[in-house]
């Protein structure tokens, strides 16, 4: 379709999906800050006046998982009885085991290496088989959907207005949606802005949209997007005092769109959140994401999806995939073997060229994991265009 209407959605940090990412993600991050070489797979369940931290975990370190876990809940805003969930008083519960030693085997040394392959880039397989996605446009500067840009930047202005006191009856919990009209396949205007955030008893509905509009919306959005039709909402519901872990049980990796292209793209079969990037769900799906945003940066097409496939216990990828959707300068094929050329895509490659073993994942739980050139994370370079160009006979 060239005319259409797309929307993506975000949340907030006090999201209670997005509470137990960031809790899965610390518990990684301090144990990374120890050990480079764990493995570690943690999950996080939130309730009312309940976690529950649970996964398979092998380090020689130690991390006080009860202490990380209330730092992050409270950090978070949920630190007091106002907002119906306390990181002081909550229960805390954790249920820890090793990691199956099959699944060891197999990324510790790898297919190709126990085959005779010597070269250490061959020695770590892939934690998991699966499948990882890789999108990029040019619709904005960082190469993302606007739709998804929008609504994660909305989300974060509003957790930052709550946290600097500009509008203090707001709580943690809270959620933004933005839909985007597209002709000859351009994004043209906002068709609608939707923002539902958890508030204190004693505000009015009228009060929130006016200083949500004033001072989330037309802070964030591109406000020559917005015309005399677009629609505002705010808390269509007329209410949200009761939010966050207690309103809705809150589970790591349920929020794997908002954590990618907002639908825009496809997306592979794992979430991210507590995974060390052995699991290729996680570091493959960065790769995809920092060779399909070369390409474009390259101007080798407007819009580019990469699909990388991956067999547990085996280096190289099973298979590369690109599409860019006829806005190539070159075939589909051409960029294939050009990535083969430009790109290693085994895991340990990607992690020492990513430096996925830096305690970098806390700030990545909420917000988006791609586009975050603000963390100047190593998947959103564009070093690679030069290399690209030359691969293709540019």
């Amino acid at each position: 379709m060239s005319n259409f209407l797309f929307t993506s959605e975000s949340v907030t940090e006090g999201h209670p999906d997005k509470l137990c990412d960031q809790i899965s993600d610390a518990i990684l991050d301090a144990i990374l800050k120890k050990d480079q070489n764990a493995h570690v797979a943690c999950e996080v369940t939130a309730t009312t006046g309940l976690i529950h931290v649970m996964g398979e975990i092998n380090t020689n370190c130690y991390v006080d998982i009860d202490k990380i876990t209330r730092y992050v809940v409270n950090s978070v805003g949920y630190n007091n009885p106002e907002c119906g969930f306390n990181g002081n008083t909550c229960a805390v519960i954790s249920s820890i085991n090793s990691q199956s030693p099959d699944i060891s085997r197999g990324v510790n040394s790898s297919y190709e290496f126990r085959d005779g392959d010597s070269d250490v880039m061959n020695r770590v397989g892939a934690g998991d088989q699966g499948i990882m996605f890789g999108y990029a446009c040019d619709e904005t500067p960082e190469l993302m959907p606007l739709p998804i840009s929008l609504a994660n930047k909305l989300a974060k202005r509003l957790a930052e207005v709550r946290k600097n006191g500009t509008l203090p009856y707001l709580r943690p919990d809270g959620k933004t949606q933005v839909t985007v009209e597209y002709e000859d396949d351009k994004p043209v205007r906002l068709d609608t802005i939707l923002i539902s955030t958890q508030h204190c008893e004693n505000v009015t509905l009228d009060k929130i949209r006016a200083d949500l509009i004033d001072n989330v919306i037309e802070a964030t959005v591109p406000l020559e997007m917005i015309d005399e039709n677009t629609r505002i909402l705010v808390n269509p519901t007329g209410r949200f005092v009761i939010g966050g872990p207690v309103a809705d049980t809150g589970l790591t990796g349920r929020k794997i769109i908002v954590d990618t292209y907002g639908g825009y793209s496809r997306h592979g079969g794992g979430a991210f959140s507590g995974k060390d990037p052995t699991k290729v769900d996680r570091s493959a799906a960065y790769a995809a994401r920092y060779v399909a945003k070369n390409i474009v940066a390259a101007g080798l097409a407007k819009k580019c999806e990469i699909q990388l496939s991956y067999a547990i216990g085996v280096a190289k990828p099973v298979s590369i995939m690109v599409d860019t959707f006829g806005t190539g300068t070159v075939s589909d094929e051409a960029l294939v073997s050009a990535v083969t050329k430009v790109f290693d895509l085994r895991p340990a490659s990607i992690i020492e060229r990513l430096h996925l073993v830096l305690p970098i994942y806390r700030k990545l739980a909420a917000y988006g994991h791609m586009g975050r050139e603000d963390l100047r994370v190593a998947w959103e370079k564009t070093d690679k265009t030069e290399e690209l160009l030359r691969a293709v006979g540019k």
